[in-house]
């Protein structure tokens, strides 16, 4: 069959090419709301790191596990905050929103 670590390592590099091939061809306003989505695939991503690290037996599968969650971890959290940041602009301002109250009054 061959070195699984190769066929791992060519797995990994052509994914790597297709996601940047994917993502540049999406335009800029939609990036925000596929962010969105894309937190509840991470979030299983988390839930299958937790899973992998849970099963490491050695001290390096240890090591990959705990930085795998941690990495998810912080996308997930850095995709929410960008998308609640992306959310607030479309809200009006208190000035705004008093203004619109006055006129329907």
């Amino acid at each position: 069959m061959g070195n699984p670590l190769l066929q791992y390592l060519t797995v990994f590099i052509l994914s790597v090419f297709v996601g940047i091939e994917v993502i540049a061809r999406v335009p800029s306003i939609l990036h925000t709301p596929l962010m969105s989505g894309s937190n509840a695939i991470h979030g299983v991503i988390i839930v299958g790191a937790i899973l992998v690290l849970g099963g490491a037996t050695t001290t390096t599968e240890q090591i990959l596990g705990f930085v795998a969650v941690f990495l998810a971890t912080l996308n997930v959290v850095g995709g929410f905050t960008v998308t609640d940041r992306m959310l607030e602009m479309f809200k009006p301002k208190p000035e705004e929103r008093k203004k619109a109250d006055e006129a329907v009054s």
